[in-house]
């Protein structure tokens, strides 16, 4: 069964939430994850996962240095992501404030390592964004972003 890791980087608890409601998610999926803080995921771990679901609070309207060291340290395993699941989830301050830029950044940063990223029609057109603390439509669209992600890992895992 294909596996994901989830991480995120968050020095608030709104991003750390998120990331905690999908992990629980994937849970309730019965669909095997591991959830790490951006401290605790070595980029050499990159490969081991079918998929890699990436958080990043809003900072300026890009991702976080942490998450952009973890993107700038895996060109070592560069053609090595290729056809892997990606997705981005983001909390950002305010609505305009850059979350769409930010997971935009992610978002860029997969496909130039050739991953797979299916936007969603129906949420969040490219990943999760809370503004502020995650709320009841967070919490759904992450579900949602769950379930989508776990049928998509299933497609390109056969």
């Amino acid at each position: 069964m294909p596996k994901t890791a989830i991480i995120y980087d968050s020095t608030g608890k709104n991003t750390k939430r998120m990331a905690e409601l999908l992990a629980a998610e994937f849970k309730e999926l019965k669909a095997p994850c591991e959830l790490f803080h951006a401290d605790d995921f070595s980029v050499e771990r990159m490969t081991e996962y079918d998929g890699l679901f990436f958080g990043t609070p809003n900072y300026f309207g890009g991702m976080t240095a942490k998450l952009k060291k973890l993107f700038d340290d895996s060109v070592k395993f560069f053609n090595k992501l290729d056809g892997k699941a990606g997705a981005a989830f983001c909390s950002t301050g305010m609505v305009g404030g850059g979350g769409e830029t930010a997971l935009r950044a992610v978002i860029d940063a997969m496909l130039i390592h050739g991953m797979v990223v299916q936007g969603s029609p129906n949420t969040g057109h490219y990943g999760v964004l809370a503004i502020g603390k995650p709320d009841a439509r967070v919490e759904k669209e992450l579900k949602a972003a769950a379930r989508r992600f776990v049928q998509l890992l299933a497609k390109i895992s056969r």
